[in-house]
Formats: C-alpha cells, sequence, structure tokens
C-alpha cells in the first residue's frame, strides 16, 4: 500500500487543522487520476465536495482534527511543526498499515527534518518519504488533501453555524477574518475557536492579500 499525507488548516487563526492519511494499493492509482484528483488548491470548492465521496471509496483514510485549543495547548511546548509531526505519526498509525510507504507533503524546506520529526512519534513500521509540494507530485496525496480540505471547510460552516458569525475563511491574511480577530471582544462565542498562541493576535503585521487568496482556494 501506498500512503497520502496533506493538512488543511495549518496557516489558519480561527478553527482547527485537519491531517489526512489516505491509503492504496499502488495498482489502483491509476483509478484516482482518472477522477482528476489533484493538489486540493487547483480545485474548486465544488470540485473538492464532488470527489470527496470517490475518493472516499477508492481509498482507506483517517482524519485527525487538531482543534484550536489543543494547538494553543501544544504550543506552551512545541512549535507548528512538531504538533503536525505527532498529528502525521496519529494519522498513520490509525491506519494499522505495515510495509507500506508513506508520502508526506512537508511544511520544512528541509523534508528530512520533518521526517525524523515523524519518526519520533510513529509505532507502526512504514517508510517516509517527505517532500515539498509532494501534493503536487503524488496523486496520493493530492487525495489526502482533499479529505482534510473538505473536512476541514465543513468544520469550518459548523463554527460560523454554532457561533452565528461569518467570519469568512478563517486565514490569517483573510479581511474579514481579521475584522473578527482583531475585535474579539466583541465576539465572545468566537474565543474557544481562536488560536491564541499566533502572532497576529499580538502584532498588526499581516500576510499580503495575495497570499489570502492562494490560501482559500
Amino acid at each position: 500500500m501506498i500512503i497520502g499525507i496533506d493538512e488543511a488548516g495549518r496557516g489558519c487563526i480561527i478553527g482547527p487543522m485537519v491531517i489526512c492519511a489516505a491509503a492504496i494499493n499502488p495498482l489502483d492509482e491509476y483509478k484516482l487520476k482518472e477522477l482528476g484528483v489533484k493538489d486540493s488548491k487547483k480545485l474548486t470548492a465544488r470540485q473538492r465536495e464532488g470527489l470527496y465521496g470517490k475518493v472516499g471509496r477508492l481509498c482507506k483514510y483517517t482524519t485527525v482534527k487538531i482543534t484550536a485549543e489543543e494547538i494553543n495547548s501544544l504550543m506552551e511546548r512545541h512549535n507548528l511543526n512538531e504538533i503536525e509531526a505527532m498529528k502525521v505519526a496519529l494519522a498513520i498509525d490509525q491506519l494499522g498499515l505495515h510495509n507500506a510507504t508513506a508520502y508526506v507533503d512537508s511544511p520544512d524546506n528541509v523534508p528530512a527534518k520533518f521526517g525524523k520529526r515523524i519518526e519520533k512519534y510513529m509505532k507502526g513500521r512504514v517508510k517516509l518519504v517527505c517532500e515539498n509540494k509532494a501534493d503536487d507530485t503524488y496523486v496520493i496525496v493530492g487525495a489526502a488533501s482533499i479529505i482534510a480540505k473538505v473536512t476541514r471547510d465543513r468544520e469550518i460552516e459548523r463554527i460560523k453555524k454554532e457561533t452565528g458569525l461569518d467570519f469568512n475563511s478563517g486565514y490569517t491574511s483573510d479581511p474579514m477574518t481579521q475584522k473578527f480577530v482583531h475585535n474579539r471582544k466583541a465576539y465572545p462565542a468566537l474565543e474557544p475557536y481562536l488560536r491564541t498562541k499566533w502572532s497576529t493576535l499580538r502584532v498588526e503585521k499581516q500576510k499580503k492579500l495575495l497570499d489570502f487568496e492562494q490560501e482559500k482556494e
């Protein structure tokens, strides 16, 4: 079996980060290609939703949701790469596969360094291949990115309904999200979903709007 791992929501200030580990027999990977599976950022929200169920029927997968509250707690002791590595290892272990190869989209500019982080937490015997932009290179990682993105988007919609607040995407560079974050005292219902360790809550420096346009896709 081959496994693809990717995340959604790493750069958000509101809501969870979701990690997906999706596995498939390499002989069946062509079926994902035939469906048009690719990095979720290259698909529209409608295309992702359409592919979500089809990918789920072809792959064995697991998702790990890291809430804002848990991220806040873990960031007392760890940086975000370490937290992601912990949860990638958990997602892989939950698949219960052995002698598989896992392709990981690395957030670290030195992918081997991220791989060593993951190995510290893994219990199973899975070969790791960590690469930057793996969601572009391996279709199984693209499949994982679709599941992770749709899962997170649904969580964001749930939070909006629960709080009655439309903060848009939840990304730090989203102007509408910024409005809610900078006036957080006026929106107490949003507090449980805020990543309070994010520097955005302490400084005014923001990413460029161009970054937001790329992130929201």
